[in-house]
């Protein structure tokens, strides 16, 4: 007897609650961020490295989520010391940022951040 009561009053707060959202239960599919179909969009930054205080406009490109494509001829052909400094702490910052970091070729590198994976 009790439980007829309950069955009938949890049928009653269903019905009242397709009534009022107006979308029946069957029909209600709760979809994870995990199951998204379609994928997220990522800006790209096509950088240059000229000298070693480039290095701070490259790592902001990199925290605010680009992808960075850096070009590092320039600075190779002008100072290798100051080439190791400059990609080392990019290297340090992007690795601490849990991002990657690839060399491609001799003059280029890929920046990745946190979100981004390098297939290799």
């Amino acid at each position: 007897m009790v439980l007829d009561k309950i069955n009938r009053l949890k049928k009653s707060f269903a019905r009242n609650m397709e009534i009022e959202e107006g979308i029946p239960t069957e029909e209600y599919v709760e979809v994870g961020v995990a199951e998204s179909s379609s994928p997220g969009k990522i800006g790209i930054a096509i950088e240059k490295l000229e000298e070693f205080a480039d290095t701070d406009r490259i790592l902001k490109a990199v925290r605010e989520g680009s992808l960075v494509f850096l070009k590092i001829k320039g600075l190779k052909e002008k100072d290798i010391g100051e080439l190791k400094r400059a990609v080392e702490k990019l290297k340090r910052t992007v690795l601490a940022q849990n991002g990657e970091i690839v060399g491609v070729e001799q003059d280029w590198l890929i920046l990745a951040p946190e979100h981004a994976k390098v297939q290799r």
